[in-house]
């Protein structure tokens, strides 16, 4: 279903009459029945329900169908005032929690569950005691109290987005904090915020109403709906209407909130990222490595990335740590391409994301040497390092869908490098980024950085991550595996596009997968990891020939062919072969289930 047709579904269009509806009413209310509901007449007082008062009229004769149309204002400031406590609270403290460090972190989210474990209503009636029983004081009460949970919904929201692709290179290209949590995080939590911000007025309401019925809200001469009802009901077996009538209209307002929350929740954040929507603009990037600005004097060394010993390791729940990468040591060549392909678990991709220095913080990293062109990478990065690093190091995700950032258009996040690293202007930068889509194979390049990346397909969106990577000036492309996901005929064009981005720019690339084939056909030389180590490098166009460790010729003979025979089951890779195996050419031949031999 279309963003354009969720809009206009019934559930979206009943919500904006009764938004509407609302708004005249607290707006027109008091001015068109303020007469009728404040004037008093004792010949008139409680009357039944007729013709010229509908709901009848109170003790002092005053019309009770205006007194509760002219309070629908005062009803719903103090229900809106009271969400926007609770909303602007959860915000703040959701957000702080989830930048604090670990264990600042911890207390804080444990604090949250403490003031989640009391009853909320224990809460409103000890802040009402606080701040007294007046209408400021109940909107104050019931603001409070709501801010533990909107709290931890802005925690959990915001920590399921902070570990996402695009939060993690946006840190390392030096975004800092509060430019992730305002561009990334905000912008991907907003739509389930306001769902719930929504579905929270209309308890808001209820509350109201259940405060000043008990008389600790609205006091007199003032009213809201609540206090209505409280006075309708002492004569609710002589005119019902009295507390039908202000009911009603709790009932109506509270389902007009409920739909407004189905219906932000129909448009899927639609609505809310196309403020995101940046302007079109027009200039051409035919010429890319003559619009280089100066860069830092070559080195003398050809190589452009180097990583030795590196080491990672992970934390457990049991105290304890796991190691995951066990001392490899990793080196790239100007413009050489470079694979690393290895099963599962083999630590190939954290051997990636620590060379492109993109792992988190619960990474423990040691390394005795590490370095990105002349760049020590060792030692914290300065902003001028960060800027650098998001110009010369692009990444390729795994997941496309989930690498860019699906509240901002494609065309928001091509040119957020351009602009923040390499000085441009926006229309400017939007040029650059049109050529990148162009130069990737998409066609209308310009009217498609309007749009978002679920309205690209998936081999589409991998080439948009590709044209970012080329939206700087690339020395190193890091690729995780961009093909995984994709047909064999998609992933053919998406190789051709990476190659000829190679060419184009002379950018080294880091090639991950774990399709050797595909490895040893693209890459100049590849890489074989097995559990954490680095068991052998090898030639890509000989690694048939040259291949010498027991886990490469077994990976290499578990590729079928064309003369493969049909009839016999393909090999597999045997559990007991470790990286601890024999590293001699003549290994022990291995078998597959059906007592096979294995060719290796």
């Amino acid at each position: 279903m279309s963003t354009r047709s969720r809009l206009l579904s019934p559930t979206a269009i009943a919500a904006l009459l009764g938004a509407l509806l609302l708004a005249f009413l607290a707006a027109a209310g008091p001015l068109v029945w303020g007469a009728a509901a404040d004037t008093t007449d004792v010949s008139s007082r409680l009357l039944g329900a007729s013709a010229a008062h509908p709901f009848g009229t109170d003790e002092l004769g005053r019309d009770i169908l205006a007194r509760v149309l002219a309070a629908t204002r005062l009803t719903l400031l103090l229900t809106l005032g009271a969400t926007a406590i609770a909303l602007a609270g959860g915000i703040v403290f959701g957000l702080v929690a989830s930048i604090l460090p670990r264990y600042p972190r911890r207390w804080f989210t444990g604090l949250l569950d403490i003031l989640l474990a009391f009853p909320w209503l224990l809460m409103v009636l000890f802040f009402t005691v606080i701040w007294g029983a007046t209408a400021t004081g109940a909107m104050l009460a019931i603001g409070f109290a709501g801010i533990p949970s909107f709290a931890r919904l802005v925690y959990n929201l915001a920590s399921s987005v902070s570990g996402r692709d695009y939060v993690r290179a946006a840190r390392v290209v030096g975004v800092g904090p509060v430019g992730i949590l305002v561009r990334h995080v905000l912008p991907n939590i907003a739509n389930p915020f306001f769902v719930n911000a929504a579905a929270t007025a209309s308890v808001t309401l209820l509350s109201f109403a259940g405060l000043s019925f008990l008389g600790l809200g609205v006091q007199a001469p003032a009213y809201d709906w609540g206090r209505m009802l409280q006075e309708g009901i002492l004569r609710i077996y002589v005119n019902p209407l009295a507390a039908i009538g202000p009911g009603i209209a709790i009932v109506l307002a509270g389902l007009v909130f409920t739909l407004l929350s189905e219906a932000v929740a129909g448009t899927r954040g639609a609505g809310l990222r196309a403020i995101a929507a940046r302007a079109t603009g027009a200039v051409t990037l035919t010429s890319r490595r003559a619009e280089r600005a100066p860069v830092a004097k070559e080195s003398a060394s050809d190589i452009v990335a180097e990583i030795t010993d590196l080491r990672i390791a992970f934390p457990t729940a049991e105290g304890g740590v796991v190691e995951r990468v066990r001392g490899v040591d990793l080196r790239i060549g100007r413009g050489e391409i470079v694979g690393i392909v290895g099963e599962s678990g083999s630590g190939k991709s954290l051997t990636a994301m620590a060379l492109a220095g993109l792992l988190g913080d619960d990474a423990i990293i040691t390394t005795s040497g590490h370095r990105f062109d002349d760049l020590d990478m060792t030692r914290t990065p300065t902003a001028a390092d960060r800027a650098r690093l998001g110009v010369e190091l692009g990444m390729i995700f795994q997941d496309p869908l989930t690498s860019l950032n699906p509240a901002l258009t494609v065309g928001r996040q091509l040119t957020e490098v351009p602009e923040v690293h390499m000085g441009m202007r926006p229309k400017q930068a939007r040029a650059r980024a049109a050529d990148a889509l162009s130069a990737v194979g998409i066609p209308n390049a310009a009217s498609r950085l309007s749009q978002y990346p679920h309205e690209f397909s998936g081999g589409m969106r991998q080439r948009a991550m590709i044209g970012m990577a080329l939206t700087g000036r690339p020395r190193l492309i890091v690729a995780d595996e961009p093909t995984t996901a994709l047909d064999v005929t998609v992933q053919r064009q998406v190789m051709g596009v990476l190659h000829r981005a190679q060419e184009e720019t002379g950018a080294a690339i880091v090639f991950i997968s774990h399709d050797i084939a595909l490895v040893s056909a693209f890459c100049d030389r590849v890489i074989v990891m097995k559990d954490g180590l680095m068991v052998e490098s090898l030639a890509a166009e000989r690694i048939r020939e040259d291949a010498r460790h027991p886990y490469t010729r077994a990976l290499i003979a578990c590729l079928p062919d064309m003369s493969s025979d049909r009839t016999r089951p393909l090999p597999v890779i045997p559990p007991e072969l470790r990286p601890e195996a024999l590293d001699e050419p003549e290994a022990a031949p291995q078998r597959d289930s059906n007592d096979q031999e294995v060719p290796v």
